[in-house]
């Protein structure tokens, strides 16, 4: 498992694999969308990159002492995925209330992913009200609330077991699966794709598209006064 994952997506089509599959992401759209949730800032378009080389847990989307910072969206009808990282919150449930807000979805799920961390976390809102969120690494549970889905009932069972090294004795409090696994599966039941291990009918997501956006704090446009005439120069001109 190595897809590095912090996305939050919004969904209001019913068949979202379709959309991803069938549509191209609109450019205009997402920069409006940018441009309603940051309107002090200046919102500059960029290139095309596929859904797996976006984002991150931290680098190139991390805002720098200059105050740019970098976002990836793709905007489709019914579905919208923004990457950042942002939403590489190992408390999803703290997501600021202000993603929740614009655009309003039925459906708002914040799917995170960390190889060099061995952590995982998601959540999902319907109409705006949490309704799960879980985070955790192999050993540790960060948070866990709401009821789980059916889909993860296999996971708490036991079915999926975290492999350990040989003659390493898991720690007692080590939990019955990896979570990374359990985010590629809230992959797959809320989105119809997974990053890793993906099957035959799923849209891959290396053909999946965003659009990249650089936010700034726009340069102050100074405007220098044309020098006034002297009294003298107006006496001459007469």
């Amino acid at each position: 498992m190595s897809a590095t994952v912090s996305t939050l997506w919004y969904v209001d089509a019913p068949d979202p694999a379709a959309v991803l599959r069938e549509f191209a992401p609109d450019r205009d759209a997402a920069q409006a969308l940018l441009s309603r949730l940051f309107p002090d800032l200046q919102v500059d378009p960029g290139a095309r990159v596929p859904l797996t080389e976006v984002g991150g847990t931290d680098g190139p989307g991390t805002a720098g002492e200059d105050g740019v910072e970098r976002f990836w969206v793709g905007s489709y009808p019914g579905v919208t995925v923004v990457s950042s990282h942002r939403f590489a919150l190992r408390h999803p449930s703290e997501l600021p209330a202000m993603w929740l807000r614009t655009p309003a979805a039925q459906r708002t799920c914040l799917l995170a992913s960390d190889p060099g961390g061995a952590w995982g976390s998601f959540a999902v809102w319907e109409c705006g009200r949490l309704r799960r969120s879980f985070g955790a690494n192999t050993v540790e549970f960060f948070e866990d609330e709401g009821l789980p889905f059916v889909w993860e009932r296999p996971f708490w069972a036991g079915e999926h077991p975290l492999r350990w090294p040989p003659n390493i004795p898991p720690p007692p409090e080590s939990l019955p699966f990896h979570p990374r696994k359990l985010v590629e599966e809230a992959h797959g039941a809320w989105l119809g794709f997974r990053y890793v291990g993906r099957r035959a009918d799923e849209p891959d997501p290396r053909e999946i598209e965003t659009w990249s956006f650089t936010l700034r704090t726009p340069v102050p446009q100074i405007t220098v006064p044309e020098p006034k005439t002297g009294w003298w120069r107006r006496l001459v001109a007469r």
